[in-house]
């Protein structure tokens, strides 16, 4: 898992429609460093250090799982998509967006054009005042000084004073949904999917553990003897694992992925057991179900035929290789059954026949974009 951690940054704007300015900034800075947890209220002031027009300040909080080098390139590129050239030489002037890395954590950095804490940041009220409202007790990693305690020992005197107006924090997957569970079909990148917001977000992963079923490969030699004995092992690990790990998720409210539900064995079984080993396994089935909590949102990631054959064959594992197409329909068509008949399921059915959210930034965006508005 990627480590994450906490950021603070300084964006500012007195050219154009200002607050608007901010706005795309703080949206952009989501999308593309991390998580914001905290945006200040905006702040009028004169410029600084030279003469110009008045600028509109703020302060915002992410957690990000980038290295410090790669937040310095992703803020640059967000100020040139928004309308800013910087100068080969950082002089004063008037600026469509300004945005600054102020602390990293706790740690120091100077090498090259990245040096933090931001040098100049302890000399600017309309810095610290903003920085203050968020983060009044962290303490700058040179000073050995509470912001708070910075920001009364700061020799600016200008005028930074709050406006009414305010940027609005994006919405963001970790605030919208506490468990999300991602299904598809053999192949369709479902666990591919989950380790990625995994990562990204900090999240609390739950992956089928399949491969350690003894019962699986026997599985594919030979379906007809030994479809009972999978589908009631799969069940029953699936049950103790959801079980433990959602028990978690009740008690601490942790944000959980999973790249299954307990649902999915009820849909093999029903394609692997003959009717009456089939009625037996619902019983036991429909006992396990009440005990297990219900997620936010069920993703269901659709793949073409050919697309997950494909998939299978790339991924090599030696026991999946004979898998027909003609078993994969009809999983499928197991899951949209299930999706059309189970109330109360929130499922969200996205098709990745085209994308490769692995590879692709813009397709894996595409999905996130897909989950997060999903209740917009």
């Amino acid at each position: 898992m990627k480590i994450v951690r906490t950021t603070f940054f300084s964006i500012g704007s007195n050219v154009g429609n200002r607050l608007d300015h901010l706005q795309k900034a703080v949206d952009a800075m989501s999308e593309h460093i991390g998580h914001v947890v905290r945006l200040s209220s905006v702040y009028r002031s004169s410029s600084w250090g030279y003469q110009g027009g008045e600028y509109l300040n703020m302060c915002a909080e992410l957690s990000t799982s980038l290295s410090p080098e790669l937040v310095l390139e992703k803020i640059l590129q967000i100020e040139n998509s928004l309308g800013r050239s910087r100068k080969e030489i950082d002089s004063y002037e008037d600026r469509i967006l300004d945005i600054d890395l102020l602390l990293f954590e706790d740690e120091i950095i100077f090498y090259n054009d990245l040096k933090v804490p931001h040098p100049r940041m302890l000399d600017r009220k309309f810095v610290l005042l903003p920085l203050s409202e968020i983060a009044p007790d962290v303490i700058h990693p040179i000073a050995k000084k509470s912001i708070q305690i910075c920001l009364e020992n700061c020799p600016d005197e200008g005028v930074v004073e709050k406006i009414d107006q305010a940027v609005n924090k994006p919405p963001s997957i970790l605030d919208r949904y506490n468990y999300i569970a991602i299904e598809g079909n053999i192949g369709s990148g479902k666990t591919s999917l989950a380790k990625k917001m995994g990562d990204d977000f900090n999240a609390k992963l739950v992956l089928e553990r399949f491969a350690d079923n003894p019962f699986l490969p026997k599985f594919y030699e030979d379906e007809e003897r030994y479809a009972f004995p999978l589908e009631m092992s799969f069940l029953a690990d699936r049950y103790h694992q959801l079980s433990d790990d959602l028990g978690q998720f009740d008690l601490f409210k942790n944000f959980i992925v999973s790249d299954y539900y307990i649902f999915k064995s009820l849909i093999f079984a029903q394609v692997t057991l003959p009717r009456e080993e089939f009625k037996l396994y619902r019983k036991m089935f429909d006992i396990m179900y009440k005990e297990i909590p219900k997620p936010d949102v069920y993703v269901y990631l659709y793949q073409d035929t050919e697309r997950l054959l494909e998939n299978i064959r790339k991924r090599g594992r030696a026991y999946e290789q004979n898998i027909k197409g003609q078993y994969l329909q009809k999983i499928h068509q197991g899951y949209l059954d299930f999706i059309k008949s189970t109330e109360g399921l929130n499922p969200l059915i996205i098709d990745v026949s085209d994308m490769d959210f692995v590879a692709s930034e813009k397709d894996y965006r595409s999905v996130l974009n897909q989950i997060l508005h999903f209740y917009s």
